[in-house]
Formats: structure tokens, sequence, C-alpha cells
């Protein structure tokens, strides 16, 4: 025997609340309408489901094992309805995140390539933003999650590292220290330097000279690191810039920074308990394959 769909939700919503004044609320239905629903299920199964009385409806036996049935048979399509959606946001969806500007100038493309060839049909928007900005834009729900510095554990973000990102001191092939695998936080204190403006970059930097007893000279600043890349180029001083951002350019060689050895570490940032979409998971997995970095030392 077919029963119809509605005629079980409406059962249930009459066992349930052990009323049909109230399930006619519940299923949007008049309380005409919902009796006249029991009656045609009652003729169709050919037993009584309720007991009626003019204060009280209660359960038959026969009632309570169609309860009992139909709880399960709704609890399984639940279950499938929901596993079909997650299929259906992984083929016909939206992501949204943020990334700073160093990652997403490196890392993303590839990333965003892969993920486009494997699921053609989602619609990404990337916000390319400094720190302050991504993190912002996670807490105001702007965006799924955000790919950058790892936040403070004891913030209302929740982190999962990526990967470590060396800070590395950038100088052109023929440059003196060009054939130095690390060279010293000293040993850069007096030359030049060139660097982000970006306020937390800027800040460890000087918060690491200053417990060495150094003083650098950062008196040229850039917002874009491709900008820094060409002042390099051009001889105007030694760059120090995290290693993920560095374009392989034969003209340029890099050393890691030591002494004290300097780095910051790439997360994947969102709300503590905010649950991410399937595509967003994807993309998240994505990450943590794709995401390591080249050797610092390399040119």
């Amino acid at each position: 025997m077919r029963l119809n769909f509605n005629l079980l939700s409406t059962f249930l919503a009459v066992a349930e609340n052990a009323s049909f004044r109230e399930a006619s609320t519940q299923v949007h239905l008049s309380l005409p309408a919902v009796s006249m629903q029991i009656k045609q299920l009652e003729e169709r199964l050919g037993v009584t489901l309720f007991h009626r009385t003019t204060r009280k409806v209660g359960l038959t036996p026969e009632g309570e094992q169609l309860m009992i049935s139909a709880r399960k048979a709704m609890a399984e399509l639940d279950v499938a309805f929901e596993r079909i959606q997650r299929v259906a946001d992984l083929h016909q969806g939206n992501l949204s995140f943020a990334c700073v500007p160093t990652v997403a100038g490196t890392r993303l493309p590839a990333l965003l390539t892969r993920f486009a060839h494997e699921f053609p049909r989602i619609t990404v928007k990337v916000r390319e933003v400094t720190q302050p900005d991504l993190l912002a834009a996670v807490r105001k729900r702007e965006v799924d999650f955000g790919i950058g510095l790892q936040a403070d554990s004891a913030s209302e973000f929740e982190s999962h590292a990526l990967f470590d990102d060396d800070y590395v001191a950038v100088f052109p092939a023929g440059h003196p220290f060009a054939d130095k695998r690390a060279v010293s936080l000293r040993e850069l204190s007096r030359t030049r330097l060139l660097a982000l403006g970006a306020s937390q970059f800027r800040q460890h930097l000087f918060d690491a000279a200053r417990h060495e007893g150094l003083s650098l000279d950062l008196s040229y600043e850039f917002t874009n690191v491709n900008t820094v890349i060409a002042m390099i180029e051009a001889g105007l001083g030694i760059g120090i810039l995290p290693a993920v951002a560095i374009p392989q350019r034969a003209s340029l060689r890099m050393s890691r920074v030591t002494r004290p050895s300097m780095k910051r570490t790439i997360a994947i940032i969102k709300i503590k308990g905010h649950s991410l979409s399937p595509a967003a998971l994807q993309f998240v997995g994505m990450c943590e394959a794709l995401a390591a970095p080249r050797d610092a030392h390399r040119a």
C-alpha cells in the first residue's frame, strides 16, 4: 500500500502534540483538513489510530506502532536529504573567504585552479585583505573563513595551522650575501632594509631587533610585495619578506633570517564552533594538501 507522505507528517504532528488543533498549527492546515487526513489514513490502513474524546487525543496500539515506524522512516529520510543536499552544495553553491595578499598571490592560483576543475559550478569570492580586515570579515560572518596569520587561541577565533612561513632576506644575485644560506639580524642591521608596512610584520621585526639590542634601518616601507621586489632588483636595499611571498626569479637570492629565527604560521581561521559548508570543507582540504611552502633556502 502506498501512503501519502503528507498523511504521515500530519499523523506524526497529531501524535506528538496529542491534539488535532495544535497539529493543525504545526502543519499549517485547517483543523477540518487535519481531521480529514487522519480519517483518510485510518481508512487506508483499516484501523483506528487515535482514541478521541472531547478532552484528550491518544494513540491506539496500532497508532503507537505506526508512530514508531514513521519516526524511523522520517529520520532515515532526513539523513538521505542531508546527504543529497551536501552533494548538491558541492556541485552548485558559493564559497567566500578572505586571504592575506602574500599568500593570495602565491598559493591561491594553484589551489583555485584545481578547485575550479573539480567543482566548476561553485562560485568563489576571494577578499585580499590585511590581517586585521581578515579577522573583521570572519568575525562578521562576511566570509566562510580566512587564510592568514594564526589567531590567538584565547580569542573568539579557531585556527588550523597550514604551514610555517620563515622570514627571509632577499637580495640581487650578485650581492655579497648571495651564497649565504642564513643571515643574522645583526648582519642585516648594517644595511638599508626594505620591508612591508603591514603592522604585524613591521612590529615583529622591531620587537626582534629590540630583543637583540639592534637598530634597524627601515626607512623604506611598501605595501605591495611586487614593489619591494622591484626595489631590491634596482639595488635600493635588502628586503625582509615572508618566504611564501618571494617569486622564483633568477635575479634574486634569499637567505633565512637567523639569530633570532623569525617566522609566522599561516592558518585557516574561523569563528569557534562555526561549521564550514561542504564547499568550504573541500577547499580547506586542498589547502592542507598544497599549501606547504617551497624550501626557503632555494633561489
